[in-house]
């Protein structure tokens, strides 16, 4: 059975991942070809991940992020003449443009199978009503086409059929992310000492990290706002926070973030350090003490699954998928705010290290049960399945 497998952009984040895996590891049975937009110039390349998988896969220059008439235009041409040429038995594609784009070629085309994931949604925090309304339609539309919506947590589903009422409950199958987890708990301690070593970390002094790219929706200034808060009113409460990523508002960034001491290396006075994108999480989580995330939206932050099965605790804002990858109390904090003062108190309430110690044990246990590419594997060649016999019964009759 062929499929075409495409995603919005070759970058960091959970697309890549699920592709990555699925194209490496769906059973033999399935011969699949991977292709994809390429990423934003402050965007870190996830090639590297494919690379390492051994997966081959095609860039289209042509799909950007945005909408742009004349490279859509393009990039739907090209799918298009891909599905002519190749003859999938199945397209899958991951995220809104792809999801977009490469629907609307299999419809046209005739694929017998359209699957499409939805990894987040656009339909809150990002464009004012009148176009949020707009792609609403579209998206009721492709859904119409599809054989089988994913959705990658409970939550989503949710959102998807009562909130915006994209399609119907019984065309949605809930398959979470799916990642290579065990490399997280390799070497913990080894990986932590030399982390802290190469940033200066002295032996109690807290760390804890922010990771993704610099976009209004990740609401970075959350963080910065906490981490003044806390400079401000517990002065004797050393911490280093690390902030991993990139964006063109760096600059902006790094001015919001004054009055405290900000470093783009390794310097042992500095409070926050913005070390860019780091493509090996491995080797950083194991020396944080908590990792935070601020968003406005999210799907399932891949940052709060590695971070957790590194045995790292987690503090997130209560939005999109993030309660279904994490456990209050138990894994992490979920804020119920977008106030610093709570995300302040929160913090500190992670430099008790024995809380940190038990959140991280649970943490990895929780992840490693429900976040393993071999889960996820399962799961979509279960689908693929049942789509593929009902198709077949549909052709019977």
């Amino acid at each position: 059975m062929k499929i075409l497998r495409i995603i919005n952009r070759f970058n960091l984040g959970g697309p890549t991942y699920n592709a990555a895996h699925l194209t490496r590891y769906l059973s033999p049975k399935y011969e699949t070809k991977l292709i994809g937009g390429a990423p934003l110039p402050e965007e870190e390349h996830s090639g590297f991940i494919l690379d390492n998988l051994g997966l081959q896969y095609s860039e289209l220059k042509e799909m950007k992020r945005g909408v742009n008439a004349l490279s859509d235009v393009w990039a739907w041409r090209e799918m298009s003449r891909i599905i002519k040429e190749y003859r999938p038995d199945i397209v899958h594609t991951h995220a809104a443009k792809a999801g977009a784009l490469g629907r609307m070629a299999a419809w046209r085309n005739k694929v017998p199978i359209i699957v499409h994931t939805f990894h987040g949604h656009v339909f809150s925090q990002y464009f004012n009503s009148v176009k949020t309304g707009l792609i609403k339609k579209t998206e009721r539309f492709l859904a119409s086409k599809s054989d089988a919506i994913v959705a990658i947590s409970e939550s989503q589903k949710r959102e998807l059929v009562h909130v915006h009422r994209i399609c119907s409950e019984n065309k949605v199958r809930v398959i979470p992310l799916g990642l290579d987890l065990l490399r997280f708990s390799v070497a913990r301690e080894k990986r932590r000492e030399i982390f802290r070593k190469k940033y200066l970390l002295e032996g109690n002094e807290f760390a804890l990290g922010i990771i993704g790219r610099f976009a209004a929706v990740k609401n970075h200034n959350l963080f910065f706002d906490a981490l003044k808060l806390l400079a401000s009113t517990h002065p004797q409460k050393k911490f280093k926070a690390f902030v991993i990523g990139d964006g063109t508002t760096k600059r902006e960034m790094i001015k919001y973030c004054a009055p405290l001491r900000v470093s783009e290396k390794p310097d042992a006075d500095a409070q926050i350090i913005f070390t860019s994108w780091i493509k090996n999480m491995e080797e950083v989580l194991p020396g944080l003490d908590c990792v935070v995330l601020t968003s406005l939206n999210e799907g399932t932050p891949v940052s709060l699954i590695e971070a957790q099965a590194a045995s790292v605790p987690v503090i997130s804002t209560d939005v999109g998928g993030v309660q279904d990858c994490m456990i209050h109390n138990q894994t992490g904090i979920l804020l119920h705010s977008f106030d610093e003062a709570e995300l302040t108190d929160s913090i500190l309430n992670l430099h008790d290290p024995a809380l940190r110690f038990q959140m991280g044990q649970k943490g990895c246990e929780f992840v490693n049960s429900k976040f393993s590419w071999q889960r996820l594997v399962a799961d979509m060649d279960q689908l693929y399945t049942e789509l593929a016999l009902r198709k077949m019964k549909a052709t019977i009759r």
